[in-house]
């Protein structure tokens, strides 16, 4: 079986960033005032003093571990959500509203109404389910709706077993739609997750540490912790995307 492939042009060039630095150094001259715009190198040294403090990992792994744990979850019912919306028609015209109201609603109403029912510890972990959960079920359900129909019928005239159909068509079939899917709801979860935390501002976490940034006009400490997530989330997503290529990959190989 052909194994599956899924390109994408995310490469940052170093000079390209090299230029944006420099422009924010430029700028940040010209204004001449650090409480508006920060230094990159302001920032850069800020970063450099708070990775050496225990609290620091300490407030990530908080942030992570929710925002996470609302991912995965998501995942797994978005996954299943669209298997089985697929099957049943019903379940589909079901889900449907409850899907559009999620992608409608803004996700500040959102957040504050979940305040009002969980602590604001578990916030990130309910936002980051809303956000991730209608891009992942809908990407499922496209991908099994697309897949080649005339290669289903072959199946049906060759009686191949739903287990081998899975595993040798939809797989390959739905799995671009997965990965797509993954890759634009991780920076997703992150950014609400995130925003959740400041509005919710839970103990130790990274939100706690913008809101407290910009409560007391710390401009460096807000820009030390907003490059920490990108930082974070960039890595964790290409961590997640290189182990889903090598479980396909695996089962590919079975």
């Amino acid at each position: 079986m052909t194994s599956i492939t899924f390109k994408k042009n995310k490469k940052i060039k170093l000079w390209a960033v090299l230029f944006w630095l420099f422009v924010w150094e430029g700028v940040s001259i010209w204004l001449g005032q650090e409480i508006l715009l920060v230094s990159p190198v302001v920032v850069l040294r800020r970063l450099f003093v708070l990775i050496f403090e225990a609290s620091f990992w300490k407030t990530i792994m908080f942030s992570f571990f929710r925002i996470t744990e609302g991912f995965f979850f998501a995942v797994l019912a978005g996954v299943l959500g669209g298997s089985i919306a697929f099957k049943f028609k019903k379940i589909q015209e079901l889900f449907s509203p409850i899907i559009l109201a999620i992608k409608s609603v803004p996700v500040a109403s959102f957040i504050i109404l979940i305040l009002i029912w969980v602590p604001s510890k578990n916030l990130s972990v309910i936002i980051s389910f809303l956000m991730v959960f209608p891009v992942i079920y809908t990407n499922i359900l496209n991908g099994i709706q697309n897949t080649d129909k005339d290669i289903l019928e072959m199946t049906e005239v060759f009686k191949v077993s739903e287990k081998n159909r899975i595993r040798y068509i939809y797989i390959s079939e739905v799995y671009p739609f997965f990965k797509a899917a993954c890759s634009v709801s991780l920076g997703l979860c992150w950014k609400a997750g995130v925003a959740a935390e400041v509005i919710g501002i839970p103990e130790g976490s990274i939100g706690e540490k913008l809101y407290e940034a910009k409560i007391y006009l710390n401009t460096p400490d807000l820009f030390a912790w907003t490059i920490v997530i990108i930082l974070v989330s960039m890595l964790f997503e290409k961590i997640f995307l290189a182990g889903i290529d090598k479980i396909v990959q695996w089962i590919e190989g079975m």
